[in-house]
């Protein structure tokens, strides 16, 4: 059996046990690139946010002061393009009536905050939007530019990303859990789970981590509006392992895969 296998099995053999706890771990690489994972993946692998037993923001706990000190938190509160993009994720938000918190931690969970980022299924940007999900949502191609094009400039990318959390939003008021299972699987698979997050092991990954992000964005947290550290390079990425990754709708949003 591949380990990767093996995760599977065993997130599907411990399903309600995963469910029930929001824990991030992660570490730093020899590049400077931060890794994060829902689970401890291997001993490189450290604990780095202390979830509750809610996957609701509302209940996941705050982070510590400690946390608050480590390299893993500085990274994700201080990445340039988080300063970079803060103006179109601030109007996205105030036009589509959302948090911008939860906007900078889809962003940073489906691309590590890299707009070149496209995924094997084809989602494209910042909050990985699928050509046939932007065009579900109005953005039409041109003669200069295909809707693919179009997806690439962060300021496109980041409205249709926040348009279809809205919508999201409506579909499922005040439970920002299946928002995300949503964003992550497709709302029909929600759906299909009688209103729930299903049962597939990345999805529920998926929610437990940008939850987390979700909260440390939050300025309770203490790094929704902070200045940026130049100690964040803009070369550097965020890797986000999801146990069990595997597409279940064909509206699914697929993670970034990272160019070199």
């Amino acid at each position: 059996m591949t380990m990767r296998a093996l995760l599977t099995a065993l997130a599907l053999a411990l399903l309600p046990a995963a469910a029930a706890h929001a824990d991030i771990w992660g570490y730093i690489d020899a590049r400077g690139d931060a890794h994060f994972a829902a689970e401890q993946l291997d001993e490189r692998y450290q604990l780095f946010m202390k979830g509750s037993a809610e996957m609701d923001a509302a209940r996941i706990l705050p982070p510590s002061a400690a946390e608050k000190e480590s390299p893993l938190f500085r990274y994700l509160s201080q990445h340039p393009n988080l300063k970079k993009y803060e103006k179109y994720l601030n109007q996205a938000a105030k036009d589509y009536h959302l948090d911008p918190a939860l906007l900078k931690a889809v962003m940073a969970a489906e691309s590590g905050f890299n707009p070149n980022a496209i995924s094997a299924k084809g989602a494209i940007g910042l909050m990985q939007v699928l050509p046939a999900t932007a065009e579900r949502f109005g953005l039409q191609s041109d003669k200069r530019n295909s809707v693919s094009q179009k997806l690439t400039d962060p300021k496109i990318n980041i409205r249709l990303g926040a348009r279809y959390l809205r919508f999201l939003h409506d579909l499922f008021p005040d439970q920002l859990s299946l928002m995300l299972a949503s964003y992550n699987a497709g709302e029909g698979a929600v759906q299909k789970y009688n209103n729930a997050i299903p049962p597939y092991p990345e999805t529920r990954n998926y929610v437990k981590v940008v939850t987390q992000f979700y909260h440390l964005y939050k300025p309770a947290g203490g790094s929704s509006n902070r200045t940026f550290s130049s100690r964040v390079r803009e070369g550097k990425r965020i890797h986000l392992t999801i146990p069990g990754q595997n597409r279940h709708s064909a509206d699914a949003h697929d993670l970034a895969e990272q160019a070199p």
